[in-house]
């Protein structure tokens, strides 16, 4: 069993004495994990940075085995990520989510477009933060929890839409919400593809996004939690 993909590195742990198990998230096979002799070596060590974006090669006797992975560097994402505190957090973010939620070596093509195009504006810190918030809402629609913010759960009006609802993702207008608007999660306008996305803006919609993934996503994995490393991109965008 072998297969051949462009891909990003997710993570990186030590295997034995001088091997790594990494774990790759690449277009056509999905999430991956593979054995890669001599990683802690000098020459394999510097390019096994997580979202390096590599060329990767997986071999194993039977499909359900671990299996071997032999990488070549084509992009390192280091100095992309060392140029702001804001940056390595996203970077760390992104890489720690994607291990967590994506379920094993299930393709997600359309994800990984945008996690590749999402990495690559790392030291764009204007814009950055807003794209982040739109990919989480991609990771969302992936894993079968896309938001529907078109119109009123209630209503069907399109116009005044100032809540969603946490048990189905759907927008909710001020008149639709009534009594149960303190129940409701707010709907910031950046979710909708309004507003100046500034830093609270950025803060709140992240909020929204983390709840679902929370209550959503985790909670169908065995009592997962939110890594730590997305905690941690939260802090930074409020240190600014």
């Amino acid at each position: 069993m072998q297969w051949r993909d462009e891909g990003i590195l997710l993570s990186v742990k030590p295997f034995g004495e001088n091997s790594v198990i990494a774990e790759v998230f690449t277009e056509n096979q999905g999430r991956y994990a593979g054995v890669i002799r001599g990683g802690t070596s000098r020459k394999l060590a510097p390019m096994l940075q997580p979202g390096a974006q590599l060329q990767a090669d997986w071999k194993a006797r039977l499909s359900e085995h671990l299996g071997s992975l032999t990488v070549e560097l084509l992009r390192s994402r280091t100095a992309q990520a060392m140029s702001g505190r804001l940056a390595l957090a996203g970077l760390n973010a992104v890489c720690g989510l994607l291990s967590v939620v994506l379920p094993e070596r299930e393709p997600h093509s359309d994800l990984y477009v945008q996690t590749e195009r999402l990495l690559d504006l790392l030291p764009n810190a204007e814009v950055w933060p807003l794209a982040y918030v739109q990919w989480e809402i991609q990771v969302l629609s992936d894993l079968g929890f896309a938001l529907d913010l078109s119109s009123c759960a209630v209503t069907g009006a399109t116009e005044g839409l100032s809540f969603i609802s946490p048990k189905t993702g759907r927008a909710v207008s001020t008149d639709g919400a009534g009594e149960w608007a303190d129940r409701l999660l707010p709907l910031p306008a950046v979710l909708k593809g309004e507003g100046e996305a500034e830093a609270e803006d950025i803060l709140q919609a992240l909020d929204v996004t983390g709840y679902f993934i929370e209550h959503k996503v985790l909670a169908g994995l065995g009592g997962a939690k939110m890594p730590a490393a997305r905690m941690r991109l939260i802090d930074a965008l409020k240190r600014g």
